[in-house]
């Protein structure tokens, strides 16, 4: 009985212990995640990945477009949103925020 009592106590302790020490470290991370994430460069660099990212994938859309045409079924058109008015022209902003032509 007075090992079980030894050792539950020991846990207790551990365990109150360990989280102080690994909420302390934690906090320590985040805090240096947010200055990272706030650092100017990096971030002027995630905007310039996301706007090289969405000129891609405009150019790759329209690319394809135009190999498909109009081969594409009108179920598979009804499904996907991204053929569901397409070459309508209307400058009708899509999904990335650039303007259908």
């Amino acid at each position: 009985m007075r090992y079980r009592l030894t050792f539950i106590a020991g846990v207790a302790l551990g365990y109150v212990l360990g989280t102080r020490a690994g909420r302390e470290r934690y906090e320590q991370l985040k805090k240096s995640a947010r200055q990272f994430a706030q650092n100017p460069a990096v971030r002027n660099t995630c905007e310039t990945a996301a706007q090289s990212g969405r000129e891609f994938a405009g150019k790759a859309y329209h690319a394809v477009g135009e190999k498909v045409g109009d081969k594409v079924l009108a179920s598979v058109t009804d499904r996907v949103r991204s053929f569901r008015g397409r070459g309508n022209g209307n400058g009708v902003e899509d999904d990335w925020g650039t303007t259908n032509t």
